[in-house]
């Protein structure tokens, strides 16, 4: 009986290696934050700690990687490009507001220490540049969705996106911020309608910013 040769499995080129690395890497990101270590990493990716080192410089360049891998806007993208845009301004706009709170809301916590990062360390100026291409991709979602009521609007359709980031934003990262109780409807209708009440014969109405120049 002749003995059976084991074939090697062919080995990973180092761009392949980085990439499975970081894809195992996320999900620990996630769930433990950035305080793991090599070894849960390459556990989850079931390679030998020393491989993690022959790919990367150290842990903190994995972590980073994995990171802007995790704030990656592209899935919220496709989810506001999807938006229909038979819909009504205020319909829209309600709908967008709500799927970039909901980011917002899941990767909290990556963004923060992504934001961290941005401001120390030698990955600061790469993290810096991919958080503000970041921001600028969600910005031109965003102002795609207002654009074909632009005339109706009293700012551009860039400035009111602006306004939907930083709103949405305030409230899951600012100071008084309170994402439990977020609600789409009420923030696109302080975008719109303003917070004051006008007198109109014996009614009283909304005053609204549309239209006016």
């Amino acid at each position: 009986m002749q003995e059976e040769r084991r074939r090697r499995v062919p080995a990973m080129a180092p761009e392949e290696r980085r990439a499975a690395l970081i894809e195992a890497t996320v999900p620990l990101l996630e769930e433990h934050g950035t305080e793991i270590s090599t070894k849960q990493i390459a556990a989850a990716a079931g390679v030998a700690e020393g491989t993690i080192f022959g790919v990367f410089k150290d842990k903190n360049s994995l972590v980073i990687a994995a990171m802007l891998r995790a704030v990656d806007p592209q899935p919220t993208i496709d989810r506001l490009a999807a938006v229909d845009r038979s819909l009504g301004l205020r319909e829209r706009l309600t709908v967008a507001t709500r799927i970039v709170h909901e980011r917002s809301v899941q990767s909290m916590r990556l963004l923060q220490a992504a934001r961290m990062l941005a401001m120390s360390g030698e990955h600061a100026e790469q993290t810096h540049a991919r958080m503000h291409l970041i921001r600028e991709q969600l910005h031109t979602a965003v102002a795609e969705l207002i654009e074909p009521d632009a005339a109706d609007l009293r700012r551009t359709p860039a400035e009111t996106a602006r306004m939907v980031l930083m709103f949405t934003g305030a409230n899951v990262f600012g100071p008084y911020a309170d994402p439990d109780n977020f609600r789409a409807e009420e923030l696109v209708s302080l975008l719109l309608d303003g917070l004051l009440v006008t007198q109109v014969g014996p009614f009283v109405v909304p005053t609204i910013g549309n239209g006016e120049k």
